[in-house]
């Protein structure tokens, strides 16, 4: 977009029934810090230029089904994360109040699910 400047940010908006515990989880997560908090929004960041998630509060909010169900809030999108160590990651997810889902359709990946309920991927590097 030609209306894009530097310094301006870019990201992804998440909604949440409570956008500070999210961040913070997704924070501990990835070692990012939150950048922004006020009622009703939060923001993490990797670093000052971003890249920038934000959390936003979602009245009547559903968690998405997984796997997806007929009739049911179905995931539209999902955040995928790479590493080095997977029953290390999960048990890293799993102590800052993420969920392992029960469904696990890949031997290499880990479906996990934050404390809103949003499905996020754990998938080994073998490299």
């Amino acid at each position: 977009m030609r209306s894009r400047t530097g310094g301006m940010w870019w990201g992804t908006a998440i909604e949440a029934p409570d956008p500070g515990v999210l961040a913070r989880f997704y924070a501990g997560l990835l070692g990012w810090r939150i950048g922004h908090e006020e009622p009703g929004t939060a923001v993490v960041a990797a670093s000052p230029q971003g890249p920038f998630l934000v959390f936003q509060r979602a009245d009547g909010y559903r968690a998405p089904r997984w796997p997806p169900a007929e009739g049911q809030q179905r995931p539209m999108m999902h955040l995928d994360f790479q590493v080095g160590d997977l029953e290390e990651a999960v048990a890293e997810a799993v102590a800052l109040g993420a969920t392992v889902a029960g469904h696990q359709p890949q031997e290499d990946v880990r479906v996990m699910f934050d404390p809103a309920g949003h499905p996020f991927c754990l998938c080994f590097d073998r490299a």
